[in-house]
């Protein structure tokens, strides 16, 4: 049948719940900081149940992120303690590649709040060069428009790794970015970019099949990883939210999410996986209905 890469699912989440501590704007840097070798025992479960990348606990560290609660010093060392232990995880698992997380500036899913191309590339290149050498690939997570597609890029081309782009998409119409932009917009300026797959994450699951329509446009592999969350709420769209602002749906069972990855591989989909509230558990079934199909996890 047809060779999927399984991509893990929502570390920061996962942290935040296994942490039991009421979540901080730092989110999962906090935990990492707090609880060291949790992040490793997460990504190790995900290999477990059946990943074979490996997601660095990354996504939120930017200076942006660290200047407010006074320790922008921490940049590099907390940068160096993500990779320490998505390696350890891999080591002590035995297989899987490593991928650099490189998440959006100020805030996710704030379009509007994203800074100059000045401002913006030179930032996002900081972060990509902590994976220079010690990742296999980049995957820049949760761009929500045409600008932020061009910004986050550029600066992750000094990774010199292969580069993923994952657009977070309307709630209602999956073929438009959370801008308003379209999707294909944003997929071909990858493309043209050099990225080597577009994918959609961050966003509901029911919406995904329209944003797949999209990036199958562009003709390279494509893919996608959902949340949990009944919807995007008012309250996160403000100064430094913290995570307890989203709700976890009733039904987002391993089983029903399964339902909807398994859509996506008919699809066309080549690569996919779990974002926020996603577990092992449902990583798990999704790599069960896999091999069951006769695909091959590589």
């Amino acid at each position: 049948m047809t060779d999927i890469t399984l991509l893990d699912g929502g570390m920061g989440q996962e942290l935040v719940h296994r942490a039991g501590d009421r979540p901080t704007a730092l989110w999962s840097t906090q935990v990492m900081m707090d609880k060291p070798g949790l992040v490793a025992e997460v990504s190790r479960d995900f290999l477990a149940a059946g990943a074979t990348i490996a997601t660095l606990n990354s996504y939120a560290i930017q200076r942006d992120r660290l200047v407010p609660v006074g320790i922008e010093d921490k940049f590099e060392t907390l940068h160096a303690m993500a990779l320490q232990e998505g390696q350890n995880a891999i080591a002590a698992h035995g297989s899987g590649r490593l991928a650099g997380s490189l998440g959006p500036l100020g805030a996710s899913y704030r379009p509007d709040i994203h800074p100059s191309a000045d401002i913006a590339v030179p930032l996002y290149r900081e972060v990509a060069e902590q994976f220079k050498g010690k990742a296999e690939l980049v995957i820049c997570e949760t761009v929500v428009s045409l600008d932020h597609t061009r910004c986050i890029i550029e600066g992750a081309k000094s990774a010199g790794l292969p580069i993923y782009c994952a657009f977070s998409v309307n709630d209602e119409d999956g073929s438009k970015l959370r801008s308003g932009e379209p999707v294909a917009e944003a997929a071909q300026i990858a493309a043209d970019m050099g990225v080597v797959a577009v994918l959609a994450n961050c966003s509901a699951p029911e919406v995904i099949p329209a944003a797949l329509r999209e990036l199958a446009k562009t003709g390279l592999p494509y893919g996608a990883y959902a949340n949990g969350f009944t919807k995007i709420s008012e309250g996160f769209l403000k100064e430094r939210p913290t995570v307890d602002a989203l709700t976890l749906r009733h039904d987002f069972t391993p089983e029903h999410y399964a339902d909807h990855v398994m859509a996506w591989v008919d699809q066309g989909a080549t690569l996919v996986g779990g974002c926020c509230e996603v577990s092992p558990a449902h990583i798990a079934e999704i790599a069960k209905r896999l091999r069951a199909a006769g695909h091959i996890i590589v």
